[in-house]
Order: C-alpha cells, then structure tokens, then sequence
C-alpha cells in the first residue's frame, strides 16, 4: 500500500490518512540534533499493509536531511531499525 505522508512540525509528528483513518509516528527533540521517534500507531485495520514502516521511513529520510541522529524509543521503531540495519543504523544516536 502506498500513502501519502505528511509532516506537522507544530504536533512533532508525521501522519497518513487512509479511509478515514490516522496512523502516525510521533517524536520529540530531545536536544539540539537528536530526533526521538516515542509513539507509532497504526489502526488496526490498516495494520499489515506496511503503513508504520512507510511513517518510519519518512521519519528516518527527514532526520537524515536535517542532519539529525535518532533515538528509537519506540518498540516499532527499534524493531523495524533491527530488520534494516544496514540502512539506519549509521543514522542512530
């Protein structure tokens, strides 16, 4: 499933809306550099359609940009960090 993300800087999270839904990645900033990824949530029925990994991967592509490092704090984050490894974890703090 492809979505379309979006990114509010105001609620410190990126989200997609699909068939009425939300599912979002939030984060804070810790400190000056530093992108901590706190709270994934996916409703249940868009669950196994690869949503979280594509709110995770635009999470991870934008502190990339910016030239952050990030903590994964969430269980989701740190899990989907494991299975691509190579990819993301050069970019953790």
């Amino acid at each position: 499933m492809d979505i379309h993300i979006d990114h509010n800087l105001q609620e410190q999270t990126f989200y997609a809306k699909i068939e009425g839904e939300e599912a979002e990645l939030a984060y804070s900033l810790p400190k000056e550099g530093i992108i901590d990824f706190v709270h994934t949530y996916v409703p249940e029925g868009l669950r196994g359609n690869g949503v979280g990994e594509q709110l995770v991967e635009a999470g991870f592509a934008y502190a990339k940009e910016k030239g952050m490092k990030v903590v994964p704090t969430c269980r989701f984050v740190a899990a989907f960090v494991k299975r691509h490894a190579a990819d993301y974890e050069p970019l953790l703090a």
